[in-house]
């Protein structure tokens, strides 16, 4: 099958968030007179991805992410804190900080571009991704940027596939994959939506959510045999 539009997902699937996140958290508590242990991190970990999943399933809004989940891991430990402000704190770090490439991420882009349209599709805040994107170096590669904050719906939502496909000019399903790291946002989307996908499986993880993708593959690399 060829393909000649391309829709990347950001975290975890170019850049590496984790390595990201771990760097900002560490530097956001230590601010605020705390040492960001792993079992900070665990508890923290744990309010953050139940939240992103309520957002992710429409129950609440990205609103409500970002001013509860430093709020609700600080209580965890008994302290009170303007949620807000920790995290505004919290997203300077993350976007000022060493954006790391996954492996492959700019030789694909490099590659893909000449060749295919690029766009991005993430579930992330506005300024903080595009400002991570220019870090990174893989800005220039992509003709446009797709986030959830700016287009009021997340993945999987077919209202935020609806928005992106609306939004290409000269968008043809057939001729569109959607690339990324996560079942159920990336590679549901992409079912929801009639878009093929791509499943990017780094580490062998066993597919237990029956989601199923029309490719997986463990390098981004491997793309170069499928577009």
């Amino acid at each position: 099958m060829s393909y000649r539009i391309l829709l990347f997902d950001l975290d975890d699937t170019l850049l590496d968030f984790g390595a990201n996140e771990t760097n900002s958290l560490t530097c956001l508590f230590k601010q605020y007179g705390y040492t960001f242990s792993e079992e900070l991190y665990q508890i923290y970990n744990s309010v953050n991805k139940r939240l992103w999943v309520d957002y992710e399933n429409g129950n609440i809004s990205l609103d409500v992410v970002l001013h509860s989940r430093f709020s609700e891991t600080l209580s965890k430990l008994g302290k009170d804190v303007d949620g807000m402000e920790w995290e505004n704190v919290y997203r300077e770090l993350l976007g000022g900080g060493d954006q790391l490439l996954l492996e492959g991420a700019l030789e694909i882009c490099q590659r893909l571009s000449s060749t295919h349209r690029l766009f991005i599709i993430t579930n992330g805040i506005t300024v903080t991704q595009i400002k991570r994107l220019k870090t990174s170096g893989l800005y220039h590669f992509f003709e446009n940027i797709f986030d959830s904050q700016s287009i009021g719906h997340s993945k999987p939502s077919t209202k935020f596939f609806d928005y992106v496909i609306s939004h290409i000019p000269n968008f043809e399903k057939k001729e569109a994959l959607i690339i990324g790291d996560s079942l159920n946002t990336d590679i549901r989307g992409g079912l929801v939506s009639g878009i093929d996908t791509c499943w990017i499986n780094r580490t062998s993880q066993p597919n237990s959510k029956n989601i199923h993708s029309t490719y997986t593959i463990s390098n981004l690399l491997e793309l170069i045999g499928i577009c």
